[in-house]
């Protein structure tokens, strides 16, 4: 956790120094410096009474899993989480792990990773790639990281400078180094874990040895980097110990897993309110959901997620059935363990069925005895065109088939994705509430009506009353400062402007003042102006100093918040040199791709300088925290 002055006792530039600090020390350093901390408070008896760890109280969320919860984690993942680790003593190596993160799910696995190492003995430093000294790489022995991919196959924004490190002359040979990779990716990406098997050749093209295989992960990736964990360190403590022991799950992902809410340990949240953001006659809707936390047990921060496990729509569901002549209730695995499920649930709450991937085409080719597909599939670039923009229907459509069983779709389908959303309230204005703004996905594609799995689920099938199963997912890298001294520019078209409401709510509970600066975008003003209460209330009282707003439909020629910036471009530069910190939430492959452009464009309009140079200005920006994304 990244301290700072609102989840911490200390003022924000005690705060930075501690960060600092933090991120300088060794594993050994923590752990000196914590029993020196705790030596020290006990010798001045302060007054305090001491607690011992067995005595505090737990929330709500850190009781043990029930039998229900219990049934959600695979039966082999359940059997290997019951063994404990044995204790082994470090023959003084030491490990490195690195992550690269774009949401925070690398960083978290690293994390998990790095506990688990630290607890049987290793000696682990810890770092982003972004903050890893390149200088000292030619001492490390052991090395492992845990990346994810982002947009068309590139590294995520804080491990940029890494994988250039990789690339440069400056490298150095690295055959004394052991390393293992693991990837994070989707597969409906046609560059599916790239960041990933870069990092792996480019770390043998340097001599690096590799001590276990690179595991590429799909979206439901937890299972799949707990057996990497496991096997890495198996491998590990069989080459130090020269010892042959089975592979075993870390206590610490045990804990993780039952003392906070998760994909596999889901809370069930209250729906106090679901109500269209849109005016009459919008184009769009965009639905502010307001959830119950009742004992949840955790707070959260500004530019946090709430991820949301959806069901299909029960329709599509009933369609599939009928077109394959299935019994709804029979009961089939779900996985390879033996767990069951109806048909009618599997295909509702647990498989995807919305989105094709080029292995669901694969495994269907041998699923289906359908010879149309046997031979499409023999055209190299057919299949990558194919799935763009269908589903299963669409397959069983096109290509029918009568040898599929209903035993065979864990074969073909991958697990239904949670949803993550940006929070969109403040935790200090509303502790026992948490606020998302979703914008409803209704569009057509090949002569079909398609919906969002979860957005619709919200527009049309979600009231009041009902519950949701939720857990928090913690952004790391889209954190907002609390010293006044630091402008703030946001950019925020349509849903993008939910952590920016989370932001200004907080900045107005906790009573601070300082430059804001907030770039909003939709269609229409009278219809699509999201929040416009709250924020002409905020630009009245001063928590926003400034408000520029884009709505493309308004005017003849479309104008979008990149134009604003370019409007303002000596005013935007005046903040950039004043230290400013620009957030940038919402659609990745045009909004982003085009405010990012924009921002450079006034860098060398301003400054006077290449589009070269304005990118570099850009990339240190990132590395100081002061240009952030949460960008899909």
């Amino acid at each position: 956790m990244k301290l700072n002055a609102s989840n911490s006792p200390f003022t924000a530039s005690q705060a930075d120094e501690l960060n600092t600090l933090i991120r300088s020390l060794s594993s050994k350093q923590k752990y000196w410096l914590s029993g020196y901390l705790l030596n020290e408070q006990t010798l001045e008896g302060d007054g305090h009474s001491s607690t011992s760890t067995d005595e505090v109280e737990l929330p709500n969320s850190a009781t043990p899993l029930n039998n229900q919860q219990q049934s959600s984690i695979p039966s082999e993942t359940a059997h290997m989480l019951e063994k404990k680790e044995p204790h082994i003593e470090s023959n003084g190596s030491h490990i490195t792990v690195l992550y690269g993160t774009e949401s925070g799910n690398a960083m978290n696995l690293a994390e998990i990773f790095t506990d688990r190492l630290i607890d049987i003995g290793h000696d682990v430093t810890l770092n982003a790639m972004d903050d890893f000294d390149t200088t000292t790489v030619s001492q490390i022995e052991n090395l492992f990281i845990i990346t994810s991919t982002h947009g068309e196959g590139d590294p995520p924004d804080n491990a940029w400078d890494f994988y250039d490190f990789l690339e440069s002359k400056q490298a150095p040979r690295l055959d004394h180094v052991s390393f293992s990779v693991l990837a994070l990716g989707d597969q409906t990406y046609e560059f599916f874990c790239q960041a990933g098997k870069d990092a792996d050749t480019g770390l043998e093209k340097l001599g690096a040895q590799r001590l276990y295989p690179r595991v590429d992960c799909d979206i439901d990736y937890e299972e799949d980097a707990e057996k990497w964990m496991a096997n890495v360190i198996n491998t590990i403590d069989n080459t130090e110990n020269n010892v042959q022991s089975e592979p075993i799950i870390s206590e610490s992902i045990k804990s993780a897993k039952e003392k906070k809410y998760s994909k596999s340990n889901p809370y069930y949240a209250e729906v106090l309110a679901n109500d269209n953001l849109n005016g009459e006659g919008s184009n769009k809707e965009t639905r502010h959901v307001e959830l119950l936390l009742d004992n949840f047990g955790e707070s959260y921060d500004p530019g946090d997620c709430i991820g949301v496990l959806p069901k299909n729509d029960p329709q599509m569901v009933d369609l599939l059935i009928s077109m394959l002549g299935w019994d709804p209730e029979s009961q089939i695995p779900i996985n390879a363990n033996g767990d069951t499920l109806s048909v009618e649930e599997a295909l509702t709450t647990h498989f995807e069925i919305t989105r094709l991937t080029l292995p669901l085409l694969m495994s269907a080719e041998l699923y289906f005895d359908n010879d149309e597909l046997t031979e499409q599939m023999e055209e190299e670039d057919w299949a990558k065109e194919y799935v763009v923009g269908r589903d299963l229907i669409d397959l069983l459509t096109d290509f029918p088939t009568t040898e599929l069983q209903p035993e065979n779709l864990t074969d073909i389908l991958r697990k239904l994705p949670p949803r993550e959303y940006s929070i969109s309230s403040s935790f200090m204005a509303t502790p026992d509430e948490v606020h998302l703004t979703v914008g409803t996905v209704r569009y057509q594609a090949h002569q079909r009506q398609r919906k969002g799995v979860c957005s619709v689920q919200f527009a049309e099938r979600v009231k009041p009353g009902d519950m949701v199963p939720i857990y928090l997912k913690r952004n790391a890298n889209f954190k907002f400062p609390t010293s006044e001294d630091i402008p703030v520019i946001m950019i925020g078209p349509g849903t993008g402007i939910a952590p920016f409401r989370s932001y200004l709510q907080e900045r107005e509970e906790l009573g601070l003042t300082g430059q804001t600066w907030l770039f909003f975008g939709e269609q229409h003003r009278t219809t699509d102006f999201l929040y416009e209460d709250e924020l002409q209330q905020w630009l009245d009282n001063g928590n926003l100093s400034r408000l520029d707003l884009a709505f493309s439909r308004d005017t003849e020629q479309k104008e979008y918040v990149q134009h604003r910036i370019l409007e303002h471009s000596h005013l935007f530069n005046e903040w950039l040199e004043q230290g400013a910190a620009i957030y940038i939430c919402g659609d990745e492959k045009c909004m982003a791709k085009d405010v990012h452009q924009a921002i450079k464009d006034v860098l060398v309009k301003e400054c006077h300088i290449s589009q070269e140079e304005a990118e570099t200005v850009l990339r240190q920006m990132k590395q100081q925290h002061r240009y952030q994304r949460d960008v899909y």
